[in-house]
């Protein structure tokens, strides 16, 4: 989800950052009114963004020569709400392109649609999904964050496939190319990141349960033991 600076066709870097502008001021409005409800959640705001930036900053080599990151949005958007998420992704993702170099000024727009709106609303839903056939917490949560990881990667696929199609196969040929260089790395990156966001909420349920009580997280799935 760090497409480099300077990347990204102007046209399209414009539209991405568009479309990221308008979900950002309805993320900046849900913070807001959550904030004014529960002042009490700026602290685990902190520690969703801190694990976000932490697990996104990690660089790890791919077999195909590129390099892959987990995201770390999942845990904020349980228990906050996937529109929460997209201004902490922002803050994120930019301190990242001015401080470590990954991405850049001209592609956060397509960097925060991607790990910032698609990955948290992905896990959200599959939260939501999962939680509603039955499943346990901690099954739902590993979904979540898991598919909300790769999620994210099969967006900045299809942003550079549609910015770089095929000479031949067009957009679907490109897909196919862009999200080949990243299958093989994230899919266990993804499972990982399941994984520990899955102790991070539980251990959250047993320091901060009660404030939490309303977090879709515990709402949703809290009648389930993990």
């Amino acid at each position: 989800m760090h497409i480099m600076e300077g990347f990204l066709p102007p046209a399209h870097a414009l539209g991405w950052s568009a479309v990221s502008v308008s979900f950002l001021a309805w993320g900046l409005r849900s913070m807001g009114r959550d904030l004014g409800r529960h002042p009490e959640h700026r602290m685990l705001f902190g520690v969703a963004a801190a694990f976000a930036f932490l697990l996104s900053a990690l660089k790890l080599p791919s077999v195909t020569g590129s390099c892959s990151h987990p995201t770390g949005v999942g845990l904020g958007a349980l228990l906050f709400g996937p529109a929460s998420m997209v201004p902490v992704g922002f803050v994120v993702l930019l301190f990242q392109a001015l401080l470590l170099a990954h991405g850049g000024i001209t592609t956060l727009g397509a960097n925060v649609f991607s790990m910032a709106v698609v990955g948290p609303f992905v896990a959200y839903g599959v939260f939501r999904l999962v939680a509603a056939a039955g499943m346990s917490r901690s099954i739902a949560v590993f979904a979540a964050a898991c598919l909300g990881d790769l999620a994210t990667y099969a967006t900045t696929s299809l942003q550079l496939a549609w910015a770089f199609p095929d000479p031949l196969g067009g957009v679907p040929a490109s897909l196919l190319r862009f999200g080949g260089i990243f299958a093989l790395t994230q899919v266990p990156i993804a499972i990982s990141e399941g994984v520990l966001t899955v102790l991070v909420v539980n251990a959250v349920a047993r320091i901060h349960g009660h404030e939490l009580a309303a977090a879709p997280v515990f709402a949703h799935a809290g009648r389930k033991p993990a």
